[in-house]
């Protein structure tokens, strides 16, 4: 096996900045790194940031996990949690954009770390990191659609009975079936609507920024139940975890990771791109950067106009009840509400593109048992990797029955997904470290000597971040069914990556084309 020389893409670079991307290129730089092009490249630069911005879908990612930094720390938790979170995310995403200028590949930060790692132990580090990066798809998207569904709940019950209670029960099948209902939409509009996919992403921009405005005018100027100071938004900080007042906090960042997990996601759109090299990791910085300010937008209001913490924490979705206090009816509250409902199908409908690439990826080289299958194009669906996206809904749908013996199932998913993928992303760039960078210099991204200071803010983030979000978010633990079940489903990941490989791809398995 002869090692492929890394691709040199400032040609490509200068002739994107010139005009239009030269689709044709694209696929040359391709077919240098081993693959045969099968997916269409409909997909520009700011429709690669506006499908970027669509998985992490921020306004909605942050409404869904609120109940996270009011029991970790309150105010402080939310808002300084989610710029400490920004500013160490931006660190990722500009370490990731420098590798992935060299390496554009479907196979993402899988492909980059085999082509990365010296020969000796490329191959167990590029299966590791691909499951990995497979897992953390496929969770995140589960994590998704089921927070869409624990919101969706939570939504309708902003409307209760002349007895005070919810309209919906929320029982666990009731839950698991609009679930089921969501997962199935998702999968049908990403499988049959492939090339409507950019204009839906460019919609969901606009569809958010008008929502979110709303929700701030409305909540802010009604605001019924009064506006708290600045020195409670900025400066409140109430434990109600159980956990030191420290790590409460650092517990609490699981609602802003969760948000911001996504950001390496995007790479496997890199063969669906007209010039990958240099859109995508622009894309992937400028996302950061619109993601933390509209993170600011709809959170800071919501905190003026928040109610009592003791009263919100006992409930599995706070935001609906926070907007219905604020504007003082059931009607108004669910209106404003809708809008985050609908970004809250389009993430998932992107994130169920995206883990159907990162499948195909992987199965393209053999690492997924029935990779036959998975690595197979559906072309009269435009393109289409429709096996790997009905296997990523099948392994969704089994997991999701874990609703039922444990109330704290969307912990556990978003949890793990959380894990995987940050594990996922610092791979290529502890490996691009050990090389001492060289690899990198040679792209069209390169950030010089500030690239070594985003990889070890990087790497000092996934080493935080992988036992944290193992933790139970409050002790002690006295309910079973309210135990964090991350680290069950990652280890159960794990083992069947791990029986796989013995069994076959320790004989077989050879990485990417070289």
């Amino acid at each position: 096996m002869v090692d492929k020389k890394p691709i040199s893409t400032t040609d490509d670079a200068l002739r994107a900045e010139g005009g239009e991307p030269d689709v044709d290129s694209a696929d040359e730089l391709l077919v240098s790194l081993g693959y045969t092009p099968e997916l269409s490249r409909n997909r520009s630069t700011l429709q690669v940031a506006f499908m970027s911005f669509v998985l992490a879908s921020i306004p909605y990612g942050l409404a869904t996990t609120l109940y996270y930094p009011l029991v970790g720390g309150g105010p402080v938790t939310i808002i300084w949690g989610w710029v400490a979170i920004s500013l160490i995310i931006l660190c990722v995403a500009a370490s990731l954009g420098e590798i992935t200028s060299v390496y554009p590949t479907a196979g993402g930060v899988y492909y980059q770390t085999f082509m990365l790692a010296p020969p000796a132990w490329r191959r167990i580090a590029a299966w590791t990191c691909g499951w990995l990066y497979v897992v953390g798809n496929v969770t995140i998207t589960l994590a998704v659609n089921f927070g869409t569904t624990l919101f969706l709940v939570g939504c309708i019950n902003v409307f209760q009975t002349a007895n005070g209670e919810d309209v919906l029960a929320g029982e666990a099948y009731q839950v698991f079936l609009i679930f089921l209902g969501i997962t199935l939409l998702c999968n049908a509009v990403s499988s049959l609507g492939n090339r409507w996919l950019p204009i839906l992403d460019t919609f969901a921009i606009f569809w958010t920024f008008a929502g979110v405005i709303a929700i701030v005018v409305c909540v802010l100027a009604i605001a019924k139940e009064g506006r708290r100071d600045a020195a409670y938004v900025f400066g409140h900080f109430e434990v109600n975890s159980g956990w030191t007042p420290g790590w409460s906090f650092f517990v609490g960042l699981l609602h802003a990771a969760y948000a911001t997990s996504s950001t390496g996601m995007i790479i496997s759109m890199c063969e669906e791109v007209r010039a990958p090299a240099t859109q995508v990791p622009k894309a992937m910085v400028l996302t950061i950067c619109i993601n933390t300010v509209a993170g600011l937008l709809f959170m800071i209001p919501l905190v003026f106009v928040l109610p009592d913490i003791q009263g919100l924490i006992v409930l599995a979705q706070p935001v609906p009840a926070i907007i219905k206090s604020a504007v003082g009816n059931s009607g108004g509250a669910f209106g404003l509400l809708i809008p985050l409902l609908v970004l809250a199908i389009i993430c998932g409908i992107g994130c169920t593109t995206a883990a159907s690439r990162c499948i195909y990826a992987f199965a393209r080289d053999g690492a997924i048992p029935g990779s036959k299958w998975w690595k197979e194009i559906n072309h009269k669906l435009d393109d289409v990797p429709l096996n790997a996206m009905m296997l990523s809904m099948a392994v969704q749908i089994i997991l999701g029955i874990i609703y039922f013996g444990s109330s704290a199932a969307f912990n556990a998913f978003s949890g793990v997904g959380v894990i995987a993928l940050t594990a996922s992303y610092a791979t290529p760039i502890v490996v691009s470290m050990i090389d001492g960078r060289k690899t990198v210099r040679t792209g069209s991204f390169y950030l010089g000597s500030l690239g070594w200071f985003c990889n070890i803010v990087s790497i000092c983030w996934s080493l935080l971040a992988i036992p944290l979000f193992c933790m139970p978010t409050t002790i002690p633990v006295v309910d079973p069914t309210l135990m964090n079940y991350a680290s069950v489903v990652f280890v159960a990941f794990t083992a069947i990556s791990v029986g796989w490989y013995v069994a076959w791809g320790r004989k077989h398995y050879t990485g990417p084309p070289t």
